[in-house]
């Protein structure tokens, strides 16, 4: 049953997000991702509230179905960079302040070389003869 309320938070999660940049793209004119920024701060917000709130020293106490909904299908649908704040947030709760900034900093220069990866290569297949 996990499975299911993954899979409902991650649908409405990405609907979400879709319309959200969409959104603020039409009113920002779509010159910088703006959409992505608020996406990704406030899914970020979203999780280290819910899951502080929820959490085993929180204010209140929810089903672990209700946790997987918010922070893995919901968060995650709307954007993967909540959880990677929040794995930073406690490394850095947890003293771990050289592992937090190279999470940080791994997370980011990995995944700006990955896109930019799946850019070279995505451009590549494009200017292939016969494709």
């Amino acid at each position: 049953m996990d499975y299911l309320w993954i899979m409902i938070g991650s649908a409405l999660g990405g609907a979400a997000r879709f319309w959200v940049t969409g959104f603020v793209a039409e009113q920002t004119g779509g010159i910088f991702p703006w959409g992505t920024v608020l996406i990704n701060v406030s899914g970020s917000f979203l999780i280290g509230f819910f899951g502080s709130l929820t959490g085993a020293e929180g204010r209140f106490v929810v089903g672990e179905s209700a946790r997987l909904f918010v922070m893995i299908g919901l968060c995650g649908g709307f954007t993967t960079f909540s959880s990677f704040s929040l794995q930073t947030l406690n490394l850095m709760r947890q003293g771990e302040m050289i592992r937090a900034g190279g999470n940080i900093a791994l997370s980011v220069v990995f995944c700006l070389l990955a896109v930019w990866l799946g850019h070279v290569v995505a451009v590549a297949i494009n200017q292939m003869k016969g494709a």
